[in-house]
């Protein structure tokens, strides 16, 4: 990638990065309890905890996968955003009046009280696993990025950004936590703005606009209409929405959090439909700026490298081309930002999972305040090396990335359907649930695995699409614990 940095862009990246660490000592001087560490005292504005949802849902990923399979496809992933919405109803109609009640912080506990501890631990555990994976992901693939731009070792760049991170998050909670997201949000938003406008002026100017070629691909399409779940359709596409919008609103720390860190049921239910509403317009200009490239680089005056193969190396191609000094690192900042957001909140909750269902839960039930605090400052700093740590692993193993979201699923898959079988009041037995998790599990690793099969082997082949197989995970545990609890209800009394 022709990629290069001036004066100027790193100016804005230092400059962005100190402002980071600046708000982290200012807001320790209000985090001197576990609480306003872990919900800063329930003291957030709705419209703030709602750009710190957002900023969860998007990361650096977005900034470059989202318009990649936008030049590549199409249009299908906003059938994602839109499914949100329904999802959103549910969990403002039925989960959030029941967390605010309970005064819940950790989402995870929910589970003990309807399912039993077995329940809790499995997903406060699975939920640690899958923030060490997202957190290396995120920090190895922004660093590949920006490594594109300066040249330092990629792994430099990967220790920087995360103990920047691990500073802010560590000294001013989650109060940091959110007033970074706010300022991040506002520059992610501000640069991908930009770039959507940029490349507008390019493609609907002359005589013959180069839009007309996205059009005539069909790059607008939302997908196919055929009645198929092996290949990305649009009935693929609702089914990975409605569960992974469910999973992650209902079931994942991040978000129930988040949500709880501000004064009232009201502002909660605001704040989450203030997120909607920024997310989903944005999803668009994300997937309108993959289309727009499309439509630029199918103009004869503008070519691409011949290194760029796939469409997530399109628009970074772009960024290190096409814009201009001062712009190409204010949308470096942004990329930047959109990665810390989500690493920033995967520390804060994860140790907030560590303290209230682990350490208070299981070892010391009478941890005092400042144990308490000193507990989820240390274990920022833990989590936060594991991901650094993750994240260098991944530069030499390849696949580690695939690799690691085959397994983040596995454990992952049965999260949502302990959360619905809760909210159902579906009772089962220790033994029952484990047996349902085992099943979930099995069906998963079958769906993650089972793929390209030899001819004599076809009939155990999974050819369900793979953005699914975490979805029939979940039904599979549903069905097995529903049946479970049939036969507990039927079951004679003291049978």
């Amino acid at each position: 990638m022709e990629g290069s940095l001036s004066a100027l862009d790193i100016g804005i990246l230092v400059l962005y990065c100190l402002v980071l660490v600046a708000l982290g000592l200012y807001y320790r001087t209000k985090c001197r309890t576990a609480q306003q560490f872990m919900v800063a005292d329930r003291s957030i504005p709705a419209w703030a905890a709602g750009l710190a949802v957002m900023s969860a849902y998007t990361s650096s990923i977005s900034y470059i996968a989202t318009p990649g399979k936008a030049y590549e496809e199409n249009w299908h992933p906003f059938i994602f955003s839109i499914c949100i919405i329904p999802v959103a109803w549910l969990v403002c109609k039925y989960a959030i009046p029941y967390y605010r009640k309970m005064k819940l912080v950790s989402a995870y506990s929910f589970l003990e009280e309807r399912l039993g501890a077995w329940g809790r631990i499995y997903a406060a555990f699975s939920f640690l696993l899958f923030m060490v994976g997202r957190m290396a992901m995120i920090l190895y693939l922004v660093s590949l990025l920006i490594n594109a731009f300066v040249p330092w070792h990629i792994g430099i760049i990967i220790v920087v950004i995360g103990v920047i991170t691990i500073v802010y998050t560590l000294l001013g909670g989650m109060e940091a936590v959110i007033w970074t997201d706010v300022m991040q949000s506002i520059v992610m938003i501000v640069g991908i703005v930009f770039c959507a406008v940029s490349l507008s002026s390019d493609i609907f100017s002359g005589a013959e606009p180069l839009i007309q070629s996205a059009l005539d691909a069909d790059k607008f399409s939302l997908g196919s209409l055929k009645l198929s779940l092996s290949s990305r359709t649009l009935w693929v596409m609702i089914i990975y929405g409605i569960t992974e919008n469910l999973r992650n609103l209902l079931a994942d720390q991040n978000y129930v959090q988040k949500y709880s860190a501000v004064p009232t049921e009201r502002e909660a239910k605001r704040s989450v439909w203030i997120a909607m509403a920024i997310y989903i317009p944005l999803t668009a200009i994300f997937l309108y700026i993959g289309t727009a490239l499309f439509a630029f680089y199918s103009g004869a005056e503008n070519t691409l490298a011949e290194t760029v193969t796939k469409g997530d190396q399109v628009f970074p191609y772009f960024i290190a081309t096409q814009l201009p000094a001062g712009l190409k690192g204010l949308i470096l900042a942004a990329i930047v930002a959109a990665a810390m957001s989500t690493v920033d909140s995967a520390l804060n909750c994860s140790s907030t999972v560590l303290l209230i269902d682990f350490a208070k839960r299981y070892f010391k039930p009478d941890m005092g305040e400042r144990a308490s605090l000193l507990f989820l400052r240390l274990m920022t700093v833990l989590w936060g090396v594991l991901g650094i740590a993750f994240a260098l692993l991944m530069i030499r193993a390849k696949n580690a990335l695939d690799l690691w979201w085959q397994i983040s699923g596995i454990f992952g898959g049965g999260i949502l359907g302990l959360f619905v079988l809760a909210l159902l009041r579906i009772r089962v037995t220790l033994w029952q649930g484990l047996v349902s998790i085992a099943l979930s599990i099995a069906v998963i690793s079958w769906g993650t695995f089972a793929r390209g099969l030899p001819d004599d082997w076809a009939w155990a082949q999974c050819n369900f699409d793979k953005i699914i197989v975490g979805a029939v995970g979940t039904a599979t545990l549903m069905v097995a614990a529903l049946l479970f609890g049939l036969l507990n209800r039927t079951r004679p009394a003291g049978a």
